[in-house]
């Protein structure tokens, strides 16, 4: 058996025809209104704390001196596609 974990009302104002969108992907998955804005917020949520965490790890190599110049990392990405400059 699956454990829920708690939860908690929200609302949110969203233009109609974004409800509706939302309204026609749970008929389509025969799920909820909920379930389909949950799962976008969750998806959101995760996106940005990559993102967030990628953003503090470069921050802390720069920090540290772990850097190339534009110049070498540009030749690079050249060099592997064949492209001249």
């Amino acid at each position: 058996m699956t454990k829920t974990q708690p939860s908690e009302p929200i609302t949110v104002r969203a233009a109609k025809d974004m409800v509706g969108e939302i309204d026609a992907l749970a008929a389509a998955m025969d799920r909820s209104r909920n379930y389909v804005v949950v799962q976008a917020l969750q998806a959101y949520l995760d996106a940005n704390a990559w993102q967030i965490a990628r953003i503090r790890d470069g921050l802390a190599a720069a920090d540290a001196g772990q850097v190339r110049s534009a110049a070498s990392v540009f030749s690079d990405i050249a060099a592997k596609h064949g492209w001249t400059r």
